[in-house]
C-alpha cells in the first residue's frame, strides 16, 4: 500500500496530508476530505450522470489499443501544437495512465516537487513549456536524477484504479495557479493502451469531444486498434479521427520514403479519418527522452532531421488546425 504525500499551500505555511489505509479505497490519492465533486459510480443498476470537467471547455482524448505506437508522444505534441494555433487556445495535458504514466518525463517534470492543492483541496497542475499537466507520475515516489532504481509502481485491483482516474478528472483545478482565469479551452487527456478500466471510466462519467486514434502501419498494432475504436463506439465518445505514426522513413540522401512497418493503405481499413501520417524521426525521440516536444523546436529541430523533420511538423500542426475545426464544429 502506498502512501502518498501531497503538499498544500496554507498562505506562507506548507503543510503534507498522507492517506491512510482506511480511505485507501474511496481516496487514492490521499486528497484531503472535500465535498464529492464528481459523479458517483453507482451501485448495480444505477444510472450515470455524465457531466463537463469544471472549467474545461473541450475534451479530447488521444488513445490506442495497442501499447508502443507513440500514442504520449503524440498527445504532448498535439497538445502544442493546438496551443500554437493562431487564437492561441489554452490548452492542458492530463494523463490518464495509471501504471506506466509517460507524460512526466516527455514534458521534462519527472523530477518536479509534489503538486500544491488549492485552499479547497483540488490539485493544481504542474507547468512547464507554459502547459499545465496533471499526472498519477507526480502522486507516486519517484527515484532521485539518475538513480536506476525506481519503486513507484502502482499495483492497484479495478475499484482503486476507477477512483483514482475519477479524482484526476474532477479533482484538479485547470485554473491559473492562484485560483483565477478562465480555464482550458482544450484538455488534452492521454490515455492507457488497452480497453479497460481507465476508457470505460472516463466514458462513463464525462463528456468527450473526440477521440484521435493513434497507429503504426503493422497489421498486429492495427488489430488491437480496431478493438479500441470499437470500445470507444460502445461507449458513445465521438471518433475524430486517426494519427499513423512511424508511417515512413524518409531517406536523407534520396529523399525517398520507405514503408518499414507497413503500408498505410493497411490503416485506411480502420475506417475513420485520417488526420496526419508522421514519418520516422530520430529528433521526436530525443526530445521526449529530454522533455522538449518535437514541434517546440520549430525550424532548427527540423534542420537537424532533414526533410523528415518538417514533414512531421508541418503534418502534426495541420492535424491540430483540423482537429480543433471537428470538436468545434
Amino acid at each position: 500500500m502506498f502512501t502518498f504525500k501531497l503538499v498544500r499551500r496554507c498562505g506562507t505555511a506548507l503543510r503534507t496530508f498522507t492517506s491512510t489505509a482506511r480511505r485507501s479505497h474511496e481516496n487514492p490519492l490521499g486528497l484531503p476530505f472535500r465535498p464529492p465533486s464528481a459523479p458517483q459510480m453507482p451501485r448495480r443498476g444505477g444510472q450515470i450522470q455524465k457531466r463537463r470537467i469544471e472549467h474545461v471547455k473541450k475534451v479530447i482524448v488521444v488513445a490506442s489499443g495497442k501499447g508502443g505506437v507513440g500514442k504520449s508522444t503524440i498527445a504532448v505534441n498535439l497538445a502544442f501544437s493546438l496551443a500554437m494555433l493562431s487564437h492561441r487556445p489554452r490548452v492542458g495535458i492530463l494523463d490518464l495512465d495509471i501504471f506506466g504514466p509517460s507524460i512526466p518525463t516527455l514534458m521534462g517534470l519527472q523530477h518536479s516537487d509534489d503538486p500544491h492543492l488549492t485552499s479547497a483541496g483540488a490539485l493544481v497542475p504542474i507547468v512547464n513549456h507554459g502547459v499545465p499537466t496533471m499526472s498519477m507520475g507526480y502522486l507516486v515516489p519517484r527515484p532521485p536524477p539518475n538513480s536506476i532504481e525506481f519503486e513507484g509502481a502502482i499495483v492497484w485491483r479495478g475499484l482503486m484504479v476507477q477512483k483514482a482516474v475519477q479524482q484526476l478528472l474532477f479533482d484538479v483545478d485547470w485554473r491559473d495557479a492562484d485560483g483565477s482565469g478562465p480555464g482550458l479551452d482544450v484538455l488534452i487527456i492521454d490515455m492507457p493502451p488497452g480497453t479497460g478500466d481507465v476508457p470505460l471510466t472516463l466514458g462513463q462519467l464525462v463528456f468527450v469531444d473526440g477521440a484521435v486514434i493513434v497507429s503504426t502501419p503493422q497489421d498486429v498494432a492495427l488489430t488491437d486498434v480496431r478493438r479500441g475504436i470499437h470500445m470507444f463506439k460502445k461507449i458513445s465518445i465521438p471518433i475524430t479521427g486517426f494519427i499513423l505514426n512511424q508511417a515512413s522513413f524518409l531517406c536523407p540522401s534520396c529523399n525517398t520514403a520507405h514503408e518499414l512497418f507497413g503500408t498505410s493503405t493497411n490503416a485506411s481499413r480502420l475506417g475513420i479519418p485520417l488526420l496526419a501520417q508522421l514519418p520516422l524521426v530520430g529528433g521526436v525521440s530525443w526530445g521526449g527522452d529530454r522533455g522538449i516536444p518535437y514541434v517546440l523546436e520549430g525550424k532548427n529541430g527540423a534542420d537537424k532531421d532533414g526533410r523528415a523533420g518538417e514533414m512531421w511538423r508541418d503534418a502534426m500542426n495541420e492535424a491540430a488546425s483540423k482537429i480543433w475545426g471537428l470538436v468545434h464544429s
